[in-house]
């Protein structure tokens, strides 16, 4: 065991206002667990990072996205590609981002808006509208109207607006092969098309340029090439597009889409600005507080302490996020998404001297793939040893075989209609092996041809039989670098034990099993999230 190092003056702020070091016993910090809040007691010396302030929403988003289509990247203006009787084709992002879905407008309404506009004004009649939701759940009716608005959706649902199917036996067209043998299919309709238009928002470094087109509008043979176990364990992180073997890949598939389809991308990049007045507190510096703060602190966390688990959980998938443009480009796909990459980066990226020990992050009630559903037990996973330790550029925050709190119930709850496949999964597979190659080998193949699960992915709201499988691969650069996680305030022993972790009843007891584990002198770092950050550790 480490002798504990002798304390001495910490710097309150090491960069501006985004990281500060716990100097007293008394600066206690908000942390989520799960549909609740936690004010915790954090050790001397715990390093607090919090994301960037909101850099300023562009005070025109119609007027930025319109300079966007007449002055795009590498390729003609919008209006020069359009001529009347061409077939057009506008792909959308899902329900995945942003998260929480934005204030109305959402931003793709006003991108269909004026995109729309423009066809009608060069006689393009032939439009489909489709939302690129490759293996997650179909949206409902209701969620695309919200997204669009009630014009568009009367007038394009449901024959030239819906969702795209990847297991429609005459709705995809085969492309090819990579040089690597990478097969790629895609959605019929766009690769036919004249011209398609993607219109994406950038919310993480990993969404936008190629794999815009090349994952969201694919099919499972395609996905399997590249979401699988090595892919994930190769990229160092795949928040850092440079260093991701996952990006390479998807790379690769989407110069086969460029060179046979002809593409415009319009991307956006949204700022972080993800609570309204009600939740402003969420985003602040707990040492900031005001007492009108604290009284809404209070005063939330009392009310939801008053609610059933289901209650809660409506209730803060109803608080929409009043995100803000920052920018906005459009053209080709590289030179586009280079600018997007860049904007987001700037939003981001938090510099960070020095990795930890110990890396606590709170879980909410709320991830890509559970909008509007249950963050279930394989979800939970997806955040800590997924998002949360990739979160970083160049190297990750916590050291290896360093130890991940997270903060959550770890209940073991599932939405039935959303992820049938996953209850399989996860009670069925994972007391077999954790083992992510023996599951890909055994199992993979059984779930994502299964007809009960492809009948409910094409008819219902359900996520594709094999997206349990690449959700337990999305953890697997974590599994490999994390020595161990502890889920501080878990319900149940049997959830953390299925996934190989150890529990806690509270925080102060996992740091306690996490400085056995590390020793006494352990740095910890504790990320404020949300709202998005990503670490640039020195």
């Amino acid at each position: 065991m480490k002798n504990p190092k002798p304390s001495r003056p910490r710097p309150r702020h090491e960069t501006e206002d985004e990281i500060v070091y716990i100097d007293s016993d008394s600066a206690p910090r908000i942390l989520f667990y799960g549909e609740d809040f936690w004010l915790e007691d954090l050790p001397v010396g715990t390093r607090c990072i919090y994301p960037k302030r909101p850099i300023a929403g562009l005070a025109n988003p119609g007027a930025a996205i319109r300079y966007a289509l007449n002055h795009p990247l590498g390729m003609d203006p919008l209006y020069a590609l359009l001529e009347p009787g061409m077939k057009v084709t506008i792909a959308v992002d899902d329900i995945s981002l942003p998260l929480p879905p934005m204030v109305l407008p959402d931003i793709r309404q006003t991108m269909l808006e004026i995109v729309l506009a423009m066809m009608a004004d060069h006689g393009v009649d032939d439009v489909h509208i489709i939302i690129a939701n490759s293996l997650h759940r179909k949206m409902t009716a209701g969620e695309m109207r919200r997204m669009v608005g009630q014009k568009i959706y009367d007038a394009f649902y449901p024959d030239r607006f819906y969702n795209h199917d990847a297991e429609d036996p005459d709705g995809m067209l085969a492309l090819g092969e990579t040089r690597h043998g990478e097969p790629l299919s895609i959605n019929k309709r766009a690769a036919t098309s004249d011209l398609l238009i993607y219109l994406n928002i950038n919310l993480v470094p990993m969404d936008g340029g190629h794999k815009s087109v090349a994952v969201g509008l694919c099919d499972y043979q395609s996905l399997r090439a590249h979401h699988e176990p090595q892919t994930i364990r190769d990229s160092d992180s795949y928040m850092d597009p440079d260093r991701s073997a996952l990006s390479h890949k998807v790379h690769r598939l989407g110069k086969l889409v460029d060179e046979q389809i002809k593409v415009f991308h319009v991307e956006t990049a949204l700022n972080n600005r993800m609570y309204g007045s009600q939740l402003d507190f969420l985003g602040r510096n707990e040492d900031d507080f005001s007492a009108f703060d604290r009284m809404k602190f209070e005063g939330m966390r009392y009310a939801l302490k008053k609610l059933p688990r289901a209650a809660k959980r409506q209730l803060l998938h109803n608080v929409p996020a009043p995100y803000q443009l920052i920018g906005c480009w459009a053209g080709a796909t590289e030179p586009v998404h280079q600018q997007t990459l860049a904007k987001c980066f700037e939003q981001y990226a938090v510099k960070v001297k020095g990795q930890s020990d110990v890396l606590i992050c709170g879980v909410p009630h709320i991830s890509p793939y559970n909008v509007n559903s249950i963050l279930n037990p394989l979800l939970q996973q997806v955040l800590g040893l997924g998002y949360f330790h990739n979160l970083y550029r160049g190297k990750p925050l916590l050291k290896k075989g360093g130890v991940l709190i997270l903060t959550h119930p770890g209940y073991d709850e599932f939405d039935h209609d959303h992820h049938p496949s996953y209850i399989e999964f996860f009670h069925r597979l994972l007391p077999e092996s954790r083992d992510s190659f023996y599951l890909r080998e055994k199992y993979e193949l059984e779930f994502a041809h299964n007809p009960s699960y492809i009948e409910m992915y094409r008819r219902g709201n359900a996520y594709h039989g094999a997206h349990p499988f690449f959700m337990w691969y999305w953890g697997e650069n974590g599994r490999q670098h994390v020595g161990k996680v502890i889920l501080a305030g878990s319900e149940n022993k049997h959830v953390p034990q299925i996934l190989g972790w150890d529990r806690s009843d509270n925080l102060q007891d996992a740091i306690a099993m996490a400085r056995s584990y590390v020793g006494r002198s352990a740095e910890i770092s504790m990320l404020h999230l949300p709202p998005i950050l990503i670490t640039d550790v020195e």
